[in-house]
């Protein structure tokens, strides 16, 4: 028997966090082995790892999305994943891990020279499905989104309390002024800043966190926003690792190089690129945006709504949903709100539909299913769509085109509609909130109609379960294999 730790970590630190813990967890004791699991959610850790633990661990399980700091496991056995590999099989997760996991940390060689012992780790990851960039992306919102939340919550409270123009000098003073200041000028602005600062971390550690967040500030100041944010990242992030690898000092000056050398030359490089080359030709490209996206006639709202709520189904939280929710989000920087309203009525909806499908069409789901729908729901209702990969598992090719069309309609109505939604998540516990949500009646319609679809779309293609045998049931059950 074998003493196995775990960290799970996913963008939101929502759900995918914990059912891959669930899946590390369920996995190691079908095996026959001990396993405690870390989770680094979105209210931080939680069942901690102690140095005790990790001392007495045979491997260490790292399933995650985005950056985890390895620095308490040199010297120990690590294997990383994605969290999408442990919900769907964590005692394949497991095996692949006692095989394969890599000692971490630096090693020497005969000669004396030192090796980081990361190529493997790489290799490993690509292998399970973890990709670098959009691994790095993905940490960058997940620091982001904190910001982007509050923000949001408090521009609207400020709208609540002082109407539409409670920003003019003429309010100042008042509490609608003050909320306003903190959300708009101060969270608001921390937003680009903080996604291009955490790629760059996820890429280089520490030495790429200073550069990357001063091309965040610079891609804020020169009008290049969220795009200009994510290129400043990803070059300071690539450009720091670049020089922390070449750049060979004597040891009298190697205590210099993360905290003077490496900031200095990367800022300098960074803010040079965004100011005379980056920067301008960027905020072109995302003004013609903004005012496409602002000026969008119903048609062509139409179909971005389509295609942003069909992106949310497909893969209930997997990298397709992400780079969708990643767009909706980035536009909040740009006061362009209707593709996130689009995006979180369709992110509600494959949950909502599977409830009530569970909940109407009984003789189509198992007693697990129609329990597991009760879940689906609340789940929902909170803007989490991975409610519904128990359903998309077990019957993928009848589960997920529903879903992807009962979204799509979501979406598409939405944008139709002209809903704005001032706020990255929540689900319906941000829709009383003041001026959260612009044209919240047909808003809440636009749910309404998604969950239907999507309900009706279950109906028509999944087949009644006979209730003669636990054969048939299970035949059913398995005819689709997984989910993705």
């Amino acid at each position: 028997m074998a003493t196995i730790v775990a960290i799970t970590s996913c963008p939101t630190g929502i759900a995918h966090t914990f059912m891959a813990a669930e899946g590390v967890q369920r996995g190691a004791e079908s095996l026959g082995h001990s396993v405690k699991v870390e989770t680094q959610g979105s209210v931080g850790s939680q069942n901690t790892l102690s140095e005790a633990d990790i001392a007495a661990a045979d491997v260490v399980v790292i399933a995650a999305d985005t950056k985890v700091d390895l620095s308490r496991f040199v010297g120990k056995r690590v294997y990383e994943t994605s969290t999408k590999a442990a919900i769907h099989d964590g005692a394949a997760v497991v095996r692949a891990a006692l095989e394969q996991a890599k000692v971490y940390g630096v090693t020497t060689t005969a000669s004396g020279a030192s090796l980081v012992d990361q190529v493997a780790s790489a290799k490993a990851a690509r292998a399970a499905g973890v990709t670098g960039p959009y691994k790095h992306l993905m940490t960058g919102v997940s620091y982001m989104l904190p910001f982007v939340v509050a923000g949001g919550l408090l521009i609207a409270l400020a709208f609540a309390l002082g109407g539409i123009y409670v920003y003019e000098e003429a309010n100042r003073g008042t509490l609608g002024w003050a909320l306003f200041q903190i959300g708009a000028p101060s969270a608001f602005a921390l937003m680009v800043p903080i996604l291009a600062g955490f790629i760059a971390f996820s890429i280089a550690d520490r030495p790429g966190l200073a550069p990357g967040m001063i091309g965040g500030m610079l891609a804020s100041s020169t009008g290049s926003g969220f795009i200009g944010g994510i290129i400043a990242g990803f070059i300071a992030g690539y450009f720091t690792l670049w020089l922390n690898r070449t750049l060979k000092l004597p040891p009298t000056l190697a205590g210099l190089k993360p905290v003077l050398i490496l900031p200095l030359i990367s800022a300098s490089v960074v803010g040079l690129l965004m100011v005379y080359v980056i920067g301008q030709p960027v905020a072109g490209a995302l003004a013609a945006l903004t005012a496409w996206l602002q000026g969008m006639q119903q048609s062509s709202a139409l179909v971005l709504g389509l295609i942003l709520g069909a992106m949310m189904a497909f893969d209930m939280g997997g990298p397709v949903n992400k780079a969708a929710y990643a767009f909706a989000t980035g536009l909040l920087a740009s006061q362009v709100t209707a593709p996130m309203a689009a995006v979180m009525a369709a992110g509600m909806t494959p949950p909502l539909g599977l409830a009530l499908a569970a909940l109407l069409f009984k003789d189509r789901f198992s007693a697990e299913e129609r329990e597991a729908g009760k879940a689906a729901a609340v789940l929902g209702i909170s803007f989490i769509t991975e409610g519904a990969i128990p359903f998309a598992a077990k019957d993928p090719f009848r589960v997920i085109p529903s879903i992807m069309v009962g979204s799509a309609v979501a979406g598409a109505l939405s944008m139709v509609f002209g809903a704005t939604l001032a706020v990255p998540h929540g689900g319906i516990f941000v829709l009383p909130i003041p001026n959260a949500v612009g044209n919240l009646g047909m808003y809440l319609v636009a749910i309404l109609v998604g969950t239907l679809v999507t309900a009706g779309m279950l109906y028509v293609l999944k087949r009644p379960i006979s209730t003669g045998t636990t054969e048939q049931q299970s035949a059913t059950a398995v005819a689709g294999g997984t989910a993705d």
